[in-house]
């Protein structure tokens, strides 16, 4: 099988970085003919058109933008693997770690979570991403991603070759503002009658857990807000818009960092959190440090 030619392959990179072949003919000190014509031979050995006119512009196409998103990936490590023999240490070079994060786990968790992961003795470059879990599945699926951290396990009707490893589960704590917690009558969890409140979207999966938990109790808080965004939602919470749902785990750091109070909490809601990853057994080192971290320690009983 033939190797593909890398030096067609940057031509590409740098006119799709620099916007034409006429800059980048610049860059490398070449004309835009030899610039065309190696890019060409790029796309004859692919088979696929990597650019197209669009007007007197070129523009990506899907195939375009797929061989950039690998053209990048390849040439940073090439500037990494230089810049490290240089200095001698090929030991000491940056490891890159991709992390996808579904948009429906908090900012703070996903913060906690992912934080062990810079605190390795090696220099770590992360970069994080947020999406829809099954988006960030795919990508998982076709190695963009190192890791995937969700607040549900992948499920076994999903064709994706990836394994669940728990994190941990911590039960949820209501919050509001004092001044809204004066106007709330009768003790948790009677006071959420009618209560304004801001909730969780469709998507979390503490959701669902929360619609049923008031059925069952009969409780008939009043909606003002659903949001996928768990930093939107306290947003309005602290402002005193409504009382909100947030893991206990960050109970102290809620009330802190947003000047509101605990209402109440329940064991019988719990959210819980997993990172999804190609390996059976766990060998990155970020994600061993993410692992080890939140089962010692963010999510651990004491």
């Amino acid at each position: 099988m033939a190797i593909i030619n890398y030096k067609h392959l940057h031509y590409f990179w740098v006119t799709a970085r620099s916007g034409g072949v006429v800059r980048a003919g610049e860059q490398l000190h070449t004309t835009p003919q030899t610039v065309s014509g190696q890019i060409k031979l790029l796309e004859d050995r692919l088979g696929r058109r990597l650019l197209r006119k669009s007007g007197r512009q070129l523009e990506l196409t899907d195939d375009g933008r797929t061989a950039l998103s690998y053209a990048d990936q390849i040439f940073t490590l090439g500037a990494e693997l230089e810049s490290s023999l240089r200095q001698g240490n090929a030991a000491g070079r940056t490891l890159e770690f991709r992390v996808g994060v579904a948009d429906s786990v908090a900012k703070s968790v996903a913060y906690h979570l992912l934080e062990p992961a810079l605190s390795l003795d090696q220099p770590v470059r992360l970069i994080g991403s947020e999406g829809k879990f099954a988006d960030l599945l795919a990508q998982l699926a076709m190695h963009r991603l190192d890791l995937v951290v969700a607040d549900e396990p992948l499920s076994r009707r999903l064709s994706v070759r990836a394994f669940n490893h728990p994190l941990g589960t911590t039960p949820m704590s209501f919050f509001c503002t004092r001044g809204l917690r004066e106007q709330l009558p009768g003790e948790f969890p009677l006071c959420l009658n009618g209560a304004p409140m801001l909730i969780q979207g469709a998507s979390s999966s503490v959701r669902q857990q929360l619609d049923g938990w008031l059925i069952a109790r009969q409780l008939h808080p009043r909606i003002v807000g659903e949001f996928d965004d768990g930093a939107l939602m306290t947003a309005f919470g602290r402002q005193g818009k409504g009382v909100f749902l947030y893991p206990s785990v960050l109970e102290a750091e809620t009330v802190a960092l947003h000047g509101v109070e605990v209402l109440g909490r329940t064991d019988e809601l719990l959210e819980s959190f997993y990172a999804v990853s190609v390996e059976r057994r766990i060998t990155h080192p970020c994600v061993v440090a993410i692992t080890r971290e939140a089962r010692a320690s963010l999510f651990s009983p004491g």
